[in-house]
């Protein structure tokens, strides 16, 4: 790895990512008054093989293009040198491809040389900085960031953040029963336990500085609420995971969607929500009737009900009682009547 891409990771690991993004030297924080820029033509740049964002909504991209039109591109997108002489575009996807339909030949960029791992953070560092982000994006986004700094699999990162909060709970407990029992042993004792003590699976310090680094930088969020309230998100269905990738659907609404369990009952729902622009609140009251209608669907019908009503009678003990003798006199009474009454209509 050059000096370059040493100093860039280690800005990467302390430094706020905004900074990151408009590349300033390494000792100097990087912001846009300090940057240094060229101007290339948009023929030499060329997109990454991988990017983390997937989709762009044909509309934004169609507003931005006017503005850049108008007003041209206000902040310089990142590309690094490649072999054959053309350059590979790193940071300001959205950007690159509003310029391109604006009809630019030229635009502003920072030439910076970054090995793939580099590149890979800052793209997806980059996305992370999206104001459109939805929350499962924001999740995978996280996720994949994670791995590729712990040099992991997106498991692996998982089961680590687990780790973390069960040696986190541990601790704490570790403190109360310190506190309880008035032991002589210190603080930092109890954060630092002896060998007999610690977890099966040890978390190491360098892992934990980096995921707290990562949660830190990016100044939302922590390690344990990314772990309860975004995790749980993965185990989405596919079509939803989908259409949130896509841009195609808010993320509350897919959430409300995703409450209906069954594929056949559940696609056609999104495909309407999606096409016909639902409201939360009418996508929460077709919910309401595709539930109602299941209830219905397992509810027995009353002929069914009454026949197995009539098995139990006769053979129940409720004849013995007088009370509840009279209130079923009353009742076949009552049905007496119906039957009349149905006849009556009939002879008519």
């Amino acid at each position: 790895m050059s000096k370059k891409d040493a100093a860039y990771t280690a800005k990467l690991k302390h430094a706020n990512p905004i900074d990151l993004m408009f590349g300033g030297s390494e000792d100097e924080p990087a912001t846009p008054s300090n940057k240094s820029t060229n101007t290339i033509l948009i023929q030499e740049i060329k997109l990454p093989p991988t990017q983390p964002r997937r989709y762009f909504d044909p509309k934004k991209l169609e507003e931005l293009s006017l503005s850049i039109k108008e007003l041209g591109i206000l902040e310089p997108l990142i590309v690094r040198p490649r072999p054959d002489g053309s350059y590979e575009l790193i940071a300001g996807e959205r950007r690159f491809k509003a310029a391109i339909m604006a009809g630019l030949e030229e635009v502003p960029v920072v030439i910076k040389e970054m090995d793939d791992d580099t590149v890979k953070q800052v793209q997806l560092i980059e996305n992370l900085q999206r104001e459109d982000l939805n929350a499962y994006e924001e999740t995978i986004g996280i996720l994949e960031l994670l791995a590729l700094r712990l040099n992991s699999t997106q498991d692996e990162v998982i089961s680590l953040l687990n780790r973390m909060e069960k040696a986190n709970r541990k601790q704490a407990d570790n403190v109360i029963r310190q506190k309880e029992k008035k032991e002589s042993k210190t603080l930092d004792d109890v954060i630092h336990p002896s060998d007999d003590e610690k977890a099966d699976n040890v978390i190491r310090h360098e892992e934990n500085v980096v995921v707290e680094g990562i949660f830190a930088s990016l100044g939302r969020l922590s390690a344990e609420s990314f772990r309860t309230n975004r995790l749980p998100l993965l185990n989405l269905p596919e079509d939803i995971k989908e259409a949130l990738q896509k841009g195609s659907i808010e993320y509350t609404k897919a959430r409300a969607i995703a409450k209906v369990k069954e594929d056949v009952k559940r696609a056609p729902l999104l495909q309407a929500a999606i096409k016909e622009n639902l409201s939360l609140t009418e996508i929460q009251q077709r919910i309401r009737d595709i539930f109602a209608q299941e209830k219905a669907d397992t509810t027995p019908s009353l002929k069914t009900q009454y026949k197995e009503l009539s098995k139990q009678l006769g053979s129940s003990k409720v004849w013995d009682n007088p009370k509840k003798k009279k209130a079923l006199e009353k009742l076949l009474n009552q049905i007496k009547v119906l039957l009349d009454e149905e006849q009556a209509i009939t002879k008519t």
